[in-house]
């Protein structure tokens, strides 16, 4: 299990974490939504995290990330796609900065 900073508020998770239009999904369901942009930070190990803007993961993700800006985290087990700067350890797959 992971936990989800989003904006401050703390939110227990399992499973790939979407965010898209200010609105946090976690396998497809609806978790929450924002009125201003969403600062994500996750605690643990998550799947998979597809989000437009910054992403920081205090752990290690198993599977890919995309990130419409920044990532910052530890080992990735597939691909990296970021918008702007790329910050983890051992990346199994490829990295794309857009």
């Amino acid at each position: 299990m992971s936990k989800m900073i989003i904006n401050g508020t703390s939110i227990n998770v399992v499973g790939n974490i979407c965010i898209q239009n200010n609105k946090v999904y976690v396998d497809g369901k609806l978790i929450t939504e924002s009125k201003e942009p969403v600062k994500l930070i996750i605690e643990g190990d998550p799947v998979n995290i597809t989000t437009e803007g910054d992403v920081e993961v205090h752990g290690n993700v198993s599977g890919g990330i995309h990130a419409g800006c920044g990532i910052n985290c530890g080992n990735v087990g597939g691909n990296v796609k970021a918008g702007n700067s790329v910050h983890c350890e051992d990346v199994t797959g490829n990295v794309v900065r857009r």
